[in-house]
């Protein structure tokens, strides 16, 4: 197992698969780098090596007691990267992974980094306030907060179950061995860890990281994401980059790592192939 340790001493777990021209993925809460399996062995089977690590409180990596914010996901994105010597990096984020490579850009800039796509992501705020009139009530994230401390088990069954998958929606067949790789990631986090990260995703505020953004910038986002809003998420954050590009999956749910793979590689890798047409 390859892990790197960070300036405080926490180790952090990746897997890095393949050779070529260097993918960054970053994993959703409260998920870990599994979560990426199905993109992570198409894009290394298509030539490039594909990199992808467990936050830290996640997976494999160490349950810190301090660090379950945004600013140290990003510092912790930066050792990675800085400690495999990666350049001409495609960073790509799923959901709370797309906060993390977005603060990663916006504290550390895009000298190693050549691409970013944004998958079912948080930025550029969810959280509703006076500023982000259109944003996602508090009382939803204190609902995952009382559901993480009453019974997050029970919790993860229930997101897997509804709306991360939108298998709450007439006719969908999510299978039952997604929905329990998705309790079996979450359960793996550490509960602490978790439960901070709630807010991490929900309340960082993502606008002025976007602005600093100067690379070919992707956004895919489902129009039926229930756990992201499609116009809180990728519609906004594709307005805020210059240049963005946006794909929408019509009817998809936010989990679409899982529920769209085929396509969702098919449009990663044309996106990738962009980069060595203009190199």
């Amino acid at each position: 197992m390859s892990f790197v340790t960070t300036a405080d001493g926490t180790r952090i777990f990746y897997k890095d698969w393949g050779s070529g021209r260097p993918v960054v993925l970053s994993h959703g809460w409260p998920l870990n780098s599994d979560s990426w399996e199905a993109q992570q062995l198409f894009l290394a089977n298509n030539g490039y090596r594909v990199i992808a690590h467990d936050r830290r409180g996640h997976g494999r990596s160490t349950q810190t007691w301090h660090g379950n914010e945004m600013d140290t996901y990003a510092d912790d994105l930066a050792a990675l990267l800085d400690h495999l010597d990666l350049h001409d990096v495609t960073l790509v984020g799923f959901s709370t992974g797309g906060g993390e490579i977005t603060r990663y850009i916006g504290r550390h800039g895009t000298a190693r980094a050549a691409q970013a796509v944004l998958v079912s992501a948080v930025p550029p705020l969810m959280l509703q306030r006076a500023d982000n009139p259109g944003g996602v009530p508090i009382e939803v994230f204190d609902g995952l907060r009382a559901g993480s401390l009453g019974d997050r088990s029970q919790l993860y069954k229930d997101l897997a179950d509804g709306p991360f998958f939108g298998n709450n929606r007439p006719g969908a067949t999510v299978s039952q061995g997604i929905r329990d790789a998705f309790w079996r990631q979450s359960m793996a986090a550490g509960h602490r860890n978790a439960y901070e990260s709630i807010a991490a995703f929900s309340a960082t505020d993502f606008r002025g990281d976007l602005a600093k953004f100067d690379i070919p910038t992707l956004v895919i986002h489902g129009d039926d994401d229930q756990v992201v809003p499609f116009e809180v998420g990728g519609m906004a954050s594709s307005a805020l980059v210059k240049g963005a590009r946006l794909i929408v999956y019509p009817g998809a749910p936010h989990g679409i790592t899982d529920t769209h793979k085929q396509q969702l590689g098919d449009d990663l890798l044309a996106f990738l192939s962009s980069f060595e047409e203009t190199a």
